[in-house]
């Protein structure tokens, strides 16, 4: 039963076994409150699915390299999180990523041919354990608990297809650019934030007729105006990461 390679795995998962009666008959869920594993976490990929109700907390940004994805901005900073408090709750009111809710759970393919996906967990998660209160199996039968973590995954997977199709347009129109976000301080010079992508208004604005036509017909023209609009929201997180600095101990 071995786990995929660390250097292999997503955002948060420290290995990835398929789920099975014959070496999980007695695993169960253990009740966890606290979203620590998301602590050092300063950018988490989000679906097109999720881009309306999230730009209200984030901003949503495109990743650099050559397949860039959506992302939810939670800091400026790498390795913090603005959104998890000293407890590890989750900000009340902010959106959280379904990204964040699949964890410990994932659909995979067990092998570089295989065709299905499976379901699998990260085994070093301590969500999952042979003495979890909320069983995954009843004798050879999976529980209801099961049944509601495969849809959950299944519709990620889902809109995560959804998403590329929106990414492989986006790529085919030339729509983004290296982004970047002025931020003026009173009394201060300004701040300059780089390092995402985001779409260029002025490409978008060049668009041909039937091009933005169908893009309004399609959704995609809502979803680019999401990401746009959640933008503003960068200066809110340089603001936060300031009130933070001042209330620190000095050390």
């Amino acid at each position: 039963m071995a786990s995929a390679p660390a250097s292999q795995l997503p955002l948060f998962y420290q290995s990835l076994v398929p789920l099975s009666t014959q070496f999980h008959p007695h695993h169960g869920l253990v009740p966890h409150t606290d979203l620590n594993f998301t602590r050092s976490t300063h950018a988490i990929p989000l679906t097109v699915d999720e881009f309306a109700v999230a730009q209200r907390s984030f901003p949503i940004v495109f990743g650099m390299g050559e397949s860039p994805a959506p992302l939810a901005l939670l800091s400026l900073i790498d390795g913090l999180n603005l959104f998890l408090d000293a407890d590890g709750k989750w900000q009340d009111g902010a959106y959280l990523p379904a990204f964040v809710r699949r964890y410990p759970f994932m659909l995979a393919k067990l092998g570089p041919d295989a065709t299905d996906l499976s379901l699998c967990f990260d085994d070093q998660s301590g969500i999952v354990t042979a003495d979890g209160e909320e069983k995954l199996f009843d004798g050879e039968v999976k529980t209801a608990t099961v049944d509601r973590v495969l849809d959950f995954c299944g519709q990620f997977e889902s809109a995560v297809a959804r998403t590329r199709g929106f990414m492989e347009e986006m790529e085919k129109l030339d729509l983004l650019t290296d982004g970047e976000v002025t931020i003026q301080q009173p009394n201060a010079e300004p701040v300059v934030y780089r390092g995402f992508r985001m779409v260029a208004e002025d490409r978008l604005q060049a668009l041909r007729g039937d091009q933005a036509r169908k893009m309004v017909q399609t959704g995609m023209m809502g979803l680019i105006y999401a990401h746009l609009f959640s933008l503003p929201h960068i200066t809110t997180l340089f603001d936060r990461q300031q009130a933070r600095a001042a209330e620190a101990p000095a050390a």
